[in-house]
Protein backbone atom coordinates (compact mmCIF):
# COMPACT_ATOMS: atom_id res chain seq x y z
CA UNK A 1 0.00 0.00 0.00
CA UNK A 2 2.64 2.59 0.88
CA UNK A 3 4.43 2.35 -2.09
CA UNK A 4 1.21 3.73 -4.29
CA UNK A 5 1.55 7.07 -2.68
CA UNK A 6 3.01 9.45 -5.55
CA UNK A 7 4.89 12.11 -4.14
CA UNK A 8 5.49 15.55 -6.54
CA UNK A 9 8.65 18.38 -6.61
CA UNK A 10 5.70 20.93 -6.70
CA UNK A 11 3.61 21.30 -3.62
CA UNK A 12 0.44 20.70 -4.77
CA UNK A 13 -1.97 24.22 -4.38
CA UNK A 14 -3.91 22.88 -1.60
CA UNK A 15 -0.66 22.00 0.19
CA UNK A 16 0.89 25.67 -0.89
CA UNK A 17 -1.95 26.98 0.59
CA UNK A 18 -1.74 25.69 4.14
CA UNK A 19 1.99 26.19 3.64
CA UNK A 20 1.22 30.22 3.54
CA UNK A 21 -1.74 29.95 6.49
CA UNK A 22 0.40 28.77 8.91
CA UNK A 23 2.26 32.49 8.90
CA UNK A 24 -0.72 32.68 11.15
CA UNK A 25 -0.41 29.97 14.11
CA UNK A 26 -4.35 29.55 14.65
CA UNK A 27 -4.67 28.14 11.29
CA UNK A 28 -1.51 25.18 11.66
CA UNK A 29 -2.39 22.57 9.54
CA UNK A 30 0.18 19.95 11.26
CA UNK A 31 -1.63 16.89 13.01
CA UNK A 32 -0.76 14.18 15.27
CA UNK A 33 -1.26 11.13 17.07
CA UNK A 34 -0.70 8.54 20.13
CA UNK A 35 -0.46 4.88 19.73
CA UNK A 36 -0.75 2.98 22.85
CA UNK A 37 1.16 -0.80 22.63
CA UNK A 38 1.13 -3.38 25.01
CA UNK A 39 4.75 -2.68 25.91
CA UNK A 40 7.30 -0.46 25.78
CA UNK A 41 8.51 0.32 21.89
CA UNK A 42 12.30 -0.93 21.09
CA UNK A 43 13.74 2.58 20.15
CA UNK A 44 17.16 1.10 18.46
CA UNK A 45 14.71 -0.80 16.14
CA UNK A 46 12.20 1.43 14.99
CA UNK A 47 14.78 4.04 14.29
CA UNK A 48 16.33 1.05 12.05
CA UNK A 49 13.09 0.65 10.56
CA UNK A 50 12.75 4.43 9.85
CA UNK A 51 16.49 4.72 8.20
CA UNK A 52 14.98 2.39 6.11
CA UNK A 53 11.94 4.09 5.35
CA UNK A 54 13.59 7.46 4.45
CA UNK A 55 15.70 5.68 1.60
CA UNK A 56 12.67 4.23 0.33
CA UNK A 57 10.12 7.41 1.04
CA UNK A 58 12.13 10.51 -0.36
CA UNK A 59 9.55 13.00 1.22
CA UNK A 60 10.77 11.60 4.65
CA UNK A 61 14.18 13.31 4.02
CA UNK A 62 13.08 16.37 2.42
CA UNK A 63 12.68 19.86 3.69
CA UNK A 64 10.64 22.98 1.89
CA UNK A 65 12.30 25.12 -0.84
CA UNK A 66 10.53 28.50 -0.81
CA UNK A 67 9.57 29.25 -4.51
CA UNK A 68 11.93 32.43 -5.07
CA UNK A 69 10.94 35.76 -4.35
CA UNK A 70 7.35 34.17 -3.46
CA UNK A 71 6.41 33.89 -6.97
CA UNK A 72 4.62 30.28 -7.33
CA UNK A 73 4.33 27.05 -5.44
CA UNK A 74 7.20 25.71 -3.30
CA UNK A 75 8.97 22.87 -3.80
CA UNK A 76 10.43 19.51 -2.04
CA UNK A 77 14.43 19.55 -1.94
CA UNK A 78 16.52 16.71 -0.54
CA UNK A 79 17.59 17.99 3.09
CA UNK A 80 21.94 17.36 2.56
CA UNK A 81 21.75 17.61 6.74
CA UNK A 82 19.37 15.10 6.64
CA UNK A 83 19.72 13.62 10.64
CA UNK A 84 17.39 10.53 11.98
CA UNK A 85 18.00 11.18 15.80
CA UNK A 86 16.20 14.57 15.38
CA UNK A 87 13.04 12.91 13.69
CA UNK A 88 13.21 10.00 16.17
CA UNK A 89 13.42 10.99 19.45
CA UNK A 90 12.75 9.38 23.33
CA UNK A 91 11.15 10.71 26.28
CA UNK A 92 9.75 9.47 29.85
CA UNK A 93 7.18 10.09 31.95
CA UNK A 94 7.35 10.79 35.16
CA UNK A 95 5.55 8.69 37.86
CA UNK A 96 2.64 7.46 37.73
CA UNK A 97 2.74 7.18 33.74
CA UNK A 98 -1.23 7.60 33.46
CA UNK A 99 -2.62 8.11 30.07
CA UNK A 100 -3.49 11.83 31.28
CA UNK A 101 -0.09 12.58 31.24
CA UNK A 102 0.41 11.07 27.99
CA UNK A 103 -2.41 13.26 26.24
CA UNK A 104 -0.77 16.26 28.05
CA UNK A 105 2.67 15.44 26.47
CA UNK A 106 1.05 14.71 22.94
CA UNK A 107 -0.59 18.25 22.82
CA UNK A 108 2.60 19.96 23.97
CA UNK A 109 4.40 18.43 21.17
CA UNK A 110 1.91 18.93 18.76
CA UNK A 111 1.64 22.64 19.50
CA UNK A 112 5.42 22.67 19.26
CA UNK A 113 5.99 24.33 15.74
CA UNK A 114 8.25 22.55 13.55
CA UNK A 115 11.77 23.89 11.51
CA UNK A 116 10.84 25.04 8.97
CA UNK A 117 14.46 23.89 7.34
CA UNK A 118 14.09 20.30 8.37
CA UNK A 119 11.82 17.52 6.91
CA UNK A 120 8.42 18.08 8.79
CA UNK A 121 8.14 15.00 10.50
CA UNK A 122 8.85 13.63 14.13
CA UNK A 123 8.60 10.82 16.20
CA UNK A 124 8.47 10.92 19.82
CA UNK A 125 8.83 7.39 21.74
CA UNK A 126 7.50 7.50 25.34
CA UNK A 127 8.52 5.38 28.20
CA UNK A 128 7.40 5.27 31.43
CA UNK A 129 3.64 4.42 30.72
CA UNK A 130 1.71 2.83 33.93
CA UNK A 131 1.05 -0.93 33.42
CA UNK A 132 4.25 -1.82 31.62
CA UNK A 133 2.75 0.05 28.02
CA UNK A 134 4.41 2.13 25.63
CA UNK A 135 3.23 4.64 22.96
CA UNK A 136 4.45 6.92 20.13
CA UNK A 137 3.36 10.52 19.26
CA UNK A 138 3.50 10.86 15.53
CA UNK A 139 3.54 14.48 14.19
CA UNK A 140 3.73 15.43 11.02
CA UNK A 141 2.76 18.69 8.70
CA UNK A 142 0.16 18.26 6.65
CA UNK A 143 1.90 18.71 3.51
CA UNK A 144 3.27 16.15 4.02
CA UNK A 145 0.58 13.84 3.95
CA UNK A 146 -3.38 13.80 4.58
CA UNK A 147 -4.93 11.43 7.09
CA UNK A 148 -5.27 8.39 4.54
CA UNK A 149 -2.12 8.42 2.81
CA UNK A 150 -0.41 8.64 6.70
CA UNK A 151 -2.34 5.60 7.30
CA UNK A 152 -0.81 4.06 3.72
CA UNK A 153 2.76 5.63 4.76
CA UNK A 154 2.50 4.22 8.04
CA UNK A 155 2.48 0.64 6.53
CA UNK A 156 6.91 1.39 5.95
CA UNK A 157 7.57 1.06 10.27
CA UNK A 158 4.47 -1.10 11.04
CA UNK A 159 4.38 -5.08 10.97
CA UNK A 160 2.06 -8.16 10.71
CA UNK A 161 3.97 -10.30 13.11
CA UNK A 162 5.80 -9.21 16.63
CA UNK A 163 9.22 -10.52 15.66
CA UNK A 164 8.81 -9.54 12.30
CA UNK A 165 12.23 -9.44 10.34
CA UNK A 166 13.46 -6.21 9.42
CA UNK A 167 12.93 -5.01 5.78
CA UNK A 168 15.84 -6.01 3.25
CA UNK A 169 18.11 -3.15 2.45
CA UNK A 170 17.46 -2.20 -1.00
CA UNK A 171 18.09 1.43 -1.31
CA UNK A 172 18.71 1.18 -5.42
CA UNK A 173 14.87 3.07 -5.86
CA UNK A 174 12.74 5.27 -4.36
CA UNK A 175 8.98 6.08 -3.94
CA UNK A 176 10.11 9.11 -5.96
CA UNK A 177 11.97 7.38 -8.97
CA UNK A 178 11.63 9.77 -12.14
CA UNK A 179 11.14 12.37 -9.94
CA UNK A 180 14.32 13.91 -8.42
CA UNK A 181 14.60 16.76 -6.11
CA UNK A 182 15.93 20.12 -7.58
CA UNK A 183 19.17 21.29 -6.47
CA UNK A 184 19.15 23.75 -3.42
CA UNK A 185 20.89 26.66 -5.38
CA UNK A 186 20.12 25.84 -8.90
CA UNK A 187 18.65 29.14 -10.68
CA UNK A 188 17.73 27.84 -13.77
CA UNK A 189 15.96 25.52 -11.89
CA UNK A 190 14.08 28.19 -9.79
CA UNK A 191 13.44 29.83 -12.84
CA UNK A 192 11.53 26.68 -14.45
CA UNK A 193 9.93 26.26 -11.46
CA UNK A 194 8.52 30.23 -10.78
CA UNK A 195 7.27 29.92 -14.49
CA UNK A 196 5.48 26.81 -14.28
CA UNK A 197 3.57 26.89 -11.37
CA UNK A 198 2.50 30.60 -12.35
CA UNK A 199 1.18 28.89 -15.68
CA UNK A 200 -1.27 26.74 -13.44
CA UNK A 201 -3.99 29.26 -13.27
CA UNK A 202 -4.97 31.00 -17.01
CA UNK A 203 -4.24 34.84 -16.97
CA UNK A 204 -8.06 35.53 -17.68
CA UNK A 205 -9.05 33.34 -15.02
CA UNK A 206 -6.99 35.20 -12.52
CA UNK A 207 -8.11 38.60 -13.74
CA UNK A 208 -11.48 37.76 -13.50
CA UNK A 209 -11.56 35.97 -10.00
CA UNK A 210 -9.03 38.67 -8.90
CA UNK A 211 -11.72 41.48 -10.18
CA UNK A 212 -15.03 39.47 -9.07
CA UNK A 213 -13.59 39.06 -5.21
CA UNK A 214 -13.11 42.99 -5.11
CA UNK A 215 -16.73 43.26 -6.38
CA UNK A 216 -19.08 40.25 -6.85
CA UNK A 217 -21.61 42.46 -8.53
CA UNK A 218 -19.43 41.38 -11.35
CA UNK A 219 -20.28 37.79 -11.63
CA UNK A 220 -23.27 38.26 -13.97
CA UNK A 221 -21.06 39.32 -16.78
CA UNK A 222 -18.33 36.74 -16.21
CA UNK A 223 -17.11 34.76 -19.27
CA UNK A 224 -18.95 31.20 -18.93
CA UNK A 225 -15.99 29.29 -18.69
CA UNK A 226 -14.85 30.55 -15.31
CA UNK A 227 -18.44 31.54 -14.45
CA UNK A 228 -19.05 28.38 -12.37
CA UNK A 229 -16.17 27.92 -10.65
CA UNK A 230 -15.85 31.48 -9.53
CA UNK A 231 -19.44 31.87 -8.48
CA UNK A 232 -18.70 28.77 -6.11
CA UNK A 233 -15.21 30.32 -4.61
CA UNK A 234 -16.58 33.67 -4.09
CA UNK A 235 -20.40 32.12 -2.38
CA UNK A 236 -17.76 30.30 0.07
CA UNK A 237 -15.16 33.18 0.47
CA UNK A 238 -17.93 35.74 0.90
CA UNK A 239 -19.62 33.34 4.07
CA UNK A 240 -19.77 35.55 6.67
CA UNK A 241 -22.06 33.79 8.92
CA UNK A 242 -20.67 33.44 12.12
CA UNK A 243 -20.72 29.93 14.22
CA UNK A 244 -23.66 29.52 16.30
CA UNK A 245 -22.39 28.47 19.59
CA UNK A 246 -23.28 30.90 22.32
CA UNK A 247 -20.68 29.13 24.46
CA UNK A 248 -18.02 28.74 21.65
CA UNK A 249 -16.79 32.03 21.00
CA UNK A 250 -13.31 32.49 22.24
CA UNK A 251 -10.09 30.76 20.52
CA UNK A 252 -6.86 30.68 21.93
CA UNK A 253 -3.63 27.98 21.15
CA UNK A 254 -4.45 26.31 24.88
CA UNK A 255 -4.91 22.41 23.93
CA UNK A 256 -6.87 19.38 25.68
CA UNK A 257 -7.21 16.55 24.39
CA UNK A 258 -9.50 13.52 25.60
CA UNK A 259 -9.65 9.95 23.54
CA UNK A 260 -12.48 7.68 23.95
CA UNK A 261 -13.13 4.25 22.18
CA UNK A 262 -16.71 2.57 20.68
CA UNK A 263 -16.91 -0.97 19.02
CA UNK A 264 -16.66 -0.85 15.15
CA UNK A 265 -19.37 -3.16 14.27
CA UNK A 266 -21.96 -2.14 16.84
CA UNK A 267 -21.57 1.69 15.35
CA UNK A 268 -22.10 -0.51 11.94
CA UNK A 269 -25.18 -2.33 13.17
CA UNK A 270 -26.62 1.20 14.10
CA UNK A 271 -26.00 2.88 10.91
CA UNK A 272 -27.61 0.28 9.12
CA UNK A 273 -30.53 -0.09 10.99
CA UNK A 274 -30.65 3.56 10.64
CA UNK A 275 -30.18 3.68 7.00
CA UNK A 276 -26.98 5.05 6.59
CA UNK A 277 -23.10 5.05 6.43
CA UNK A 278 -21.20 5.13 9.71
CA UNK A 279 -19.85 8.09 8.61
CA UNK A 280 -23.71 9.75 9.57
CA UNK A 281 -23.49 7.96 12.61
CA UNK A 282 -20.49 9.25 13.84
CA UNK A 283 -21.34 12.71 12.85
CA UNK A 284 -24.83 12.41 14.73
CA UNK A 285 -22.90 11.33 17.90
CA UNK A 286 -20.95 14.60 17.12
CA UNK A 287 -23.99 16.79 16.89
CA UNK A 288 -25.72 15.03 19.58
CA UNK A 289 -22.94 15.41 22.43
CA UNK A 290 -22.46 18.94 21.46
CA UNK A 291 -25.77 19.58 21.81
CA UNK A 292 -25.73 17.74 25.47
CA UNK A 293 -23.50 20.06 26.32
CA UNK A 294 -24.97 23.42 25.35
CA UNK A 295 -27.91 21.92 27.77
CA UNK A 296 -25.71 20.88 31.00
CA UNK A 297 -24.82 24.64 30.76
CA UNK A 298 -27.70 26.34 30.40
CA UNK A 299 -27.44 27.73 26.81
CA UNK A 300 -29.44 25.11 24.48
CA UNK A 301 -28.44 25.54 20.52
CA UNK A 302 -30.78 24.18 17.90
CA UNK A 303 -27.77 23.55 15.57
CA UNK A 304 -24.15 23.99 15.40
CA UNK A 305 -22.35 24.21 12.36
CA UNK A 306 -19.71 21.55 11.38
CA UNK A 307 -16.68 20.49 8.69
CA UNK A 308 -16.62 17.68 7.84
CA UNK A 309 -13.66 16.38 5.81
CA UNK A 310 -14.05 14.50 2.22
CA UNK A 311 -11.15 12.13 0.44
CA UNK A 312 -11.21 13.06 -3.01
CA UNK A 313 -8.50 10.56 -3.40
CA UNK A 314 -8.23 8.20 -6.54
CA UNK A 315 -5.16 6.22 -8.53
CA UNK A 316 -3.39 9.30 -9.61
CA UNK A 317 -3.59 11.03 -6.34
CA UNK A 318 -0.97 12.86 -4.70
CA UNK A 319 0.26 13.27 -0.76
CA UNK A 320 -2.27 15.00 -0.32
CA UNK A 321 -6.22 14.02 -1.71
CA UNK A 322 -9.32 15.83 0.26
CA UNK A 323 -12.13 18.75 0.67
CA UNK A 324 -13.77 19.96 3.60
CA UNK A 325 -17.59 20.67 3.61
CA UNK A 326 -19.55 22.73 5.93
CA UNK A 327 -22.92 21.41 6.91
CA UNK A 328 -25.05 22.62 10.01
CA UNK A 329 -26.34 19.83 12.00
CA UNK A 330 -29.12 19.64 14.51
CA UNK A 331 -28.41 20.13 18.25
CA UNK A 332 -31.57 19.96 20.07
CA UNK A 333 -33.25 17.22 21.81
CA UNK A 334 -34.43 14.82 19.61
CA UNK A 335 -34.72 10.91 18.86
CA UNK A 336 -31.63 9.53 17.20
CA UNK A 337 -33.26 8.00 14.44
CA UNK A 338 -34.65 12.36 13.25
CA UNK A 339 -30.83 13.48 14.08
CA UNK A 340 -29.48 10.65 12.12
CA UNK A 341 -31.93 11.24 8.96
CA UNK A 342 -31.47 15.47 9.35
CA UNK A 343 -27.32 14.83 9.17
CA UNK A 344 -27.62 12.38 6.61
CA UNK A 345 -29.62 14.74 4.23
CA UNK A 346 -27.14 17.56 4.97
CA UNK A 347 -24.23 15.42 4.03
CA UNK A 348 -25.10 15.12 0.91
CA UNK A 349 -25.70 18.65 0.15
CA UNK A 350 -22.32 19.47 1.55
CA UNK A 351 -20.93 16.88 -0.96
CA UNK A 352 -22.35 18.23 -3.84
CA UNK A 353 -21.37 21.89 -2.63
CA UNK A 354 -17.88 20.40 -2.31
CA UNK A 355 -17.72 19.20 -5.87
CA UNK A 356 -17.61 22.79 -7.16
CA UNK A 357 -15.56 24.51 -4.43
CA UNK A 358 -13.28 22.05 -3.68
CA UNK A 359 -10.05 22.86 -2.03
CA UNK A 360 -7.77 22.22 -4.79
CA UNK A 361 -10.11 25.64 -6.63
CA UNK A 362 -9.92 27.84 -3.89
CA UNK A 363 -6.59 27.23 -3.41
CA UNK A 364 -5.56 27.66 -6.91
CA UNK A 365 -8.27 31.00 -7.06
CA UNK A 366 -6.32 32.25 -4.12
CA UNK A 367 -2.76 31.55 -5.15
CA UNK A 368 -2.29 35.23 -5.77
CA UNK A 369 -3.60 36.87 -3.02
CA UNK A 370 -1.22 38.14 -0.43
CA UNK A 371 -0.32 36.37 2.40
CA UNK A 372 -1.70 38.91 4.82
CA UNK A 373 -5.15 38.99 3.29
CA UNK A 374 -5.37 35.25 2.69
CA UNK A 375 -5.02 34.71 6.64
CA UNK A 376 -7.59 36.99 7.58
CA UNK A 377 -10.02 35.42 4.92
CA UNK A 378 -8.98 31.63 6.32
CA UNK A 379 -9.78 33.52 10.02
CA UNK A 380 -13.33 34.70 9.06
CA UNK A 381 -14.29 31.48 7.48
CA UNK A 382 -12.68 29.46 10.50
CA UNK A 383 -15.39 31.98 12.71
CA UNK A 384 -18.48 30.27 10.58
CA UNK A 385 -17.83 26.83 11.76
CA UNK A 386 -18.24 25.17 15.29
CA UNK A 387 -16.66 22.25 15.22
CA UNK A 388 -14.56 20.05 13.15
CA UNK A 389 -14.91 16.18 12.19
CA UNK A 390 -13.03 13.56 10.10
CA UNK A 391 -13.03 9.76 9.57
CA UNK A 392 -10.12 7.81 8.94
CA UNK A 393 -9.84 4.42 7.94
CA UNK A 394 -7.27 2.08 9.38
CA UNK A 395 -6.27 -1.44 9.54
CA UNK A 396 -8.53 -3.74 9.88
CA UNK A 397 -6.42 -6.15 11.90
CA UNK A 398 -3.37 -6.01 14.75
CA UNK A 399 -0.41 -4.43 13.99
CA UNK A 400 3.06 -4.04 15.47
CA UNK A 401 5.45 -1.16 16.13
CA UNK A 402 9.01 -2.66 16.50
CA UNK A 403 7.90 -5.28 18.72
CA UNK A 404 5.09 -3.85 20.45
CA UNK A 405 1.94 -4.69 19.53
CA UNK A 406 -0.71 -1.79 18.77
CA UNK A 407 -3.83 -1.50 21.29
CA UNK A 408 -5.12 1.96 19.83
CA UNK A 409 -4.43 5.28 18.02
CA UNK A 410 -5.85 8.34 18.79
CA UNK A 411 -5.86 11.26 15.94
CA UNK A 412 -5.24 15.00 17.34
CA UNK A 413 -6.61 17.21 14.24
CA UNK A 414 -5.99 20.21 12.94
CA UNK A 415 -8.39 22.96 14.68
CA UNK A 416 -7.68 25.94 12.31
CA UNK A 417 -10.21 28.37 14.33
CA UNK A 418 -12.76 26.05 15.35
CA UNK A 419 -13.76 24.91 18.92
CA UNK A 420 -12.89 21.28 18.84
CA UNK A 421 -11.82 19.00 16.13
CA UNK A 422 -12.98 15.50 16.52
CA UNK A 423 -11.06 12.42 14.26
CA UNK A 424 -12.35 8.49 14.20
CA UNK A 425 -9.56 5.96 13.19
CA UNK A 426 -11.21 2.57 13.11
CA UNK A 427 -8.39 0.09 13.72
CA UNK A 428 -8.84 -3.64 14.62
CA UNK A 429 -12.70 -3.91 14.90
CA UNK A 430 -12.60 -0.13 17.49
CA UNK A 431 -13.27 3.21 16.18
CA UNK A 432 -10.33 5.44 18.11
CA UNK A 433 -12.14 9.10 18.43
CA UNK A 434 -9.41 11.96 19.53
CA UNK A 435 -11.34 14.72 20.62
CA UNK A 436 -8.79 17.82 20.04
CA UNK A 437 -10.44 21.01 22.01
CA UNK A 438 -9.29 24.40 22.36
CA UNK A 439 -9.31 24.92 25.97
CA UNK A 440 -10.44 28.75 25.93
CA UNK A 441 -13.60 28.00 23.64
CA UNK A 442 -14.60 24.72 25.51
CA UNK A 443 -14.61 26.06 29.02
CA UNK A 444 -15.69 22.53 30.15
CA UNK A 445 -13.74 19.67 28.15
CA UNK A 446 -14.38 17.17 30.60
CA UNK A 447 -17.84 17.41 30.29
CA UNK A 448 -17.67 17.28 26.77
CA UNK A 449 -16.00 13.84 26.60
CA UNK A 450 -18.81 13.00 29.01
CA UNK A 451 -21.39 13.93 26.81
CA UNK A 452 -19.49 12.54 23.25
CA UNK A 453 -19.45 9.29 25.24
CA UNK A 454 -22.76 9.45 26.01
CA UNK A 455 -23.81 9.80 22.81
CA UNK A 456 -22.09 6.72 21.25
CA UNK A 457 -23.31 5.02 24.08
CA UNK A 458 -26.91 6.24 22.69
CA UNK A 459 -26.69 5.23 19.12
CA UNK A 460 -25.31 1.84 19.65
CA UNK A 461 -28.20 1.12 21.84
CA UNK A 462 -30.92 1.41 19.27
CA UNK A 463 -29.29 -2.12 18.44
CA UNK A 464 -31.42 -3.45 21.15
Amino acid sequence: MATELHFDRHMSDTEALMWRLEKDPYLSSTFASVTVCDRPIDVARLRRRMEHAVMQIRRLRQRVQPAPGGIGTPTWVDDPDFEIGFHVRRIALPKPGTPEQLTQLATLIAADPFDRTRPLWQFVVVDGLRGGKGALIQKMHHTVVDGEAGVRLSLAFLDLDRDAPGPAVDNSRTMADGDEGAPINDPAAALRDVVTSSMRLPLAVARQMRDMLADPARIPTAGQAALGTVRSVVTQLSETDKARSPLWTRRSLRRHFETMRVPLDEVKTAAKALGGTVNTAFITAAAAAAGEYHRELGSPVDELRASMAISTRSASSGSNAFTLARLLVPTGKMPVDERFAAIAAAIGTARGTSRTASMDTLASMTAAMPTSLLTRLARQQGETVDFATSNVRGAPVRLFLAGAEVESTYALGPLGGVAFNLTVLSYAGSLDLGLNIDAAAVSEPELLARCMRGAFSDLVAING
